[in-house]
């Protein structure tokens, strides 16, 4: 019987398919790193979206895109000699300073921390410090002077988890609200300070910062599980993320049996090589996870804006879709929808306060917090004293207008007798 050529083809695949298979047997290196990866996947799974009062009702989270613009025309008025600016200096800077609206018109929303008067000149309005923004302002100078070397930490490690160990300073400019810098923090003299940084030309000819010699770093994760006596060190060691569901929230069942597999994945540091990983595998998930995990631990409120870190992407070997890892950890991470805008926050930050550091200008941010409660408080005193003086007005004017028509009426009277 003879075999037809389509048989004959059909025949020779699975002769040199399987003599591939084979070979790659017989050459396969003894534990590879990917050999605990899981081999059946669930990372494309919809988490339902649960709304969460605890983490939404976190001021300084929710009011530190508002305090921003405030820090920084704050800033501009304490550097000037006099401790005081006409409006016309910082008039045209609303867009470079992150004011959302005409710049005179913002301080004025703030009068517990912007006082304004008359110049000396022209009439124009002009701004000075109140007291206890003043007074706010020196305490924050101290924290930046006494802990110069945590907030040098935190930018080493942020650079260090990157896939070069070298960031462009305009990524690293973009998370210096969020990792607590000072604005005048990359300054030459105040970077090369102690020798820990350096100045580089990166390829795409923007110019990096680089991290000057080479340091083994353990993350929050590793550090926390080596108190708890389950970290021993070992390069590719299992290790659970601390996990802190939302009440309420129902998982189902198929997507709790993943998250189960999930942690008991080999943890891979962000500071470590992670080349090796398939892209599409669970361990680069929680590789993308435990990096997210840490990239918040350093943060002053433990949170971000998520689409503030989608520019991270390029330099940090992040998927494409990385907004996804906070929807399909919703243990870990909480979305906040407050304030028309997307925030991730870390959940361990809030629940377990001695698993993570408290970031040393979070005390000061509250307190500026509390001086624009006070300023709401303010203008809406101003506004109830000008509607009752508005009323007192409105009601002299209808009594000085009955009196005129009584007169009238008098008058009308006595001439037609």
């Amino acid at each position: 019987m003879s075999i037809t050529d389509t048989t004959s083809k059909t025949l020779k695949k699975l002769f040199f398919s399987s003599q591939r298979l084979i070979f790659a047997f017989l050459y396969q290196p003894p534990n590879p790193p990917y050999a605990r990866t899981q081999k059946c996947h669930y990372v494309d799974v919809y988490m339902k979206w649960k709304k969460d009062s605890y983490y939404d009702s976190i001021e300084h989270i929710h009011r530190s895109v508002q305090l921003k613009p405030i820090v920084s025309l704050k800033n501009c008025i304490a550097e000037d000699p006099n401790g005081c600016i006409p409006i016309s200096q910082v008039s045209k800077r609303g867009l470079e300073l992150g004011a959302p609206m005409k710049v005179a018109g913002f301080l004025r929303q703030y009068p517990a921390i912007f006082e304004e008067f008359t110049g000396p000149q022209y009439n124009l309005p002009w701004f000075r410090l109140t007291p206890e923004a003043i007074e706010i302002d020196r305490e924050e100078k101290r924290v930046f002077e006494e802990h110069r070397g945590d907030l040098k930490d935190r930018l080493k490690r942020l650079i260090l988890m990157s896939k070069g160990k070298v960031l462009p300073l305009r990524i690293i400019q973009g998370m210096q609200w969020y990792l607590g810098l000072p604005e005048d923090f990359f300054r030459l003299s105040e970077v090369n300070l102690d020798g820990s940084f350096r100045f580089v030309e990166m390829e795409d000819g923007l110019k990096g910062l680089a991290v000057q010699g080479e340091e083994k770093l353990l993350s929050v994760v590793q550090r926390n599980a080596r108190k708890r006596g389950v970290h021993l060190g070992e390069p590719v060691e299992p290790i659970a993320f601390p996990t802190f569901p939302s009440r309420g929230l129902r998982l189902r069942r198929k997507i709790e049996d993943w998250l189960k597999e999930f942690q008991k994945l080999p943890y891979v540091s962000p500071y470590e090589d992670f080349s090796y990983l398939d892209p599409n595998s669970d361990l680069a998930e929680k590789r993308v996870v435990g990096f997210l995990h840490e990239l918040l631990s350093l943060f002053v409120e433990h949170s971000a804006e998520r689409k503030k870190l989608l520019c991270l992407k390029k330099y940090f070997g992040l998927p494409q879709k990385v907004h996804k890892a906070f929807e399909r950890h919703p243990h870990l991470f909480y979305l906040s929808l407050r304030n028309k805008t997307c925030t991730a926050i870390l959940k361990e930050a809030y629940n377990d306060k001695s698993s993570i550091e408290k970031h040393p200008l979070l005390s000061v941010r509250k307190k500026y917090i509390r001086l624009m409660k006070e300023s709401e408080l303010i203008l809406k005193n101003r506004r109830l004293r000008n509607k009752f003086v508005n009323h007192e007005n409105l009601k002299l004017d209808l009594d000085l207008e009955a009196a005129d028509k009584e007169r009238r009426d008098r008058e009308q009277i006595t001439l037609g007798k």
